[in-house]
């Protein structure tokens, strides 16, 4: 249970620092525009911070976490965090140098769908953890 609310602070502050980070930046260049550096924050307060939360719940009234829990969740970390690095890198490029040329756009694109993948590879994969130890307990 430790590790869920350790990952819950960091992300925590990583929402922080990515919602500072949008609003210094764009000031700083003068960027009026709407960009992706944006989302960062509400995308790791949402699916870092209350997700390992929900989890920290969850764990404590079913006790689901087994030795394939570590796996799941270095899938899901690389996820969320791929796709953070994604948005401030599109963000980042947004601000700095206005559009985007096709290929660089479809990179971005292609590693933030890879993220995505691996965040809802990682959710479905905790759900069923959770639903079977759920059943677990229903059974006894």
């Amino acid at each position: 249970m430790k590790r869920y609310i350790n990952s819950a602070f960091l992300y925590a502050v990583f929402a922080m620092i990515g919602g500072v980070f949008y609003r210094e930046f764009t000031k700083f260049h003068n960027f009026e525009m709407k960009t992706t550096l944006s989302v960062i924050h509400t995308h790791y307060f949402m699916l870092g911070m209350v997700f390992f939360l929900l989890l920290l719940l969850l764990e404590k009234n079913f006790s689901f976490t087994n030795q394939k829990t570590g796996r799941i969740l270095a899938v899901y970390h690389i996820g969320l965090n791929l796709t953070a690095a994604m948005f401030a890198v599109r963000g980042i490029v947004q601000v700095l140098c206005g559009e985007l040329s096709g290929g660089m756009d479809a990179a971005i694109s292609g590693f933030a769908g890879i993220g995505h993948i691996l965040l809802g590879t990682g959710i479905i994969l905790l759900l069923m953890q959770i639903r079977r130890s759920a059943a677990g307990l229903k059974n006894e």
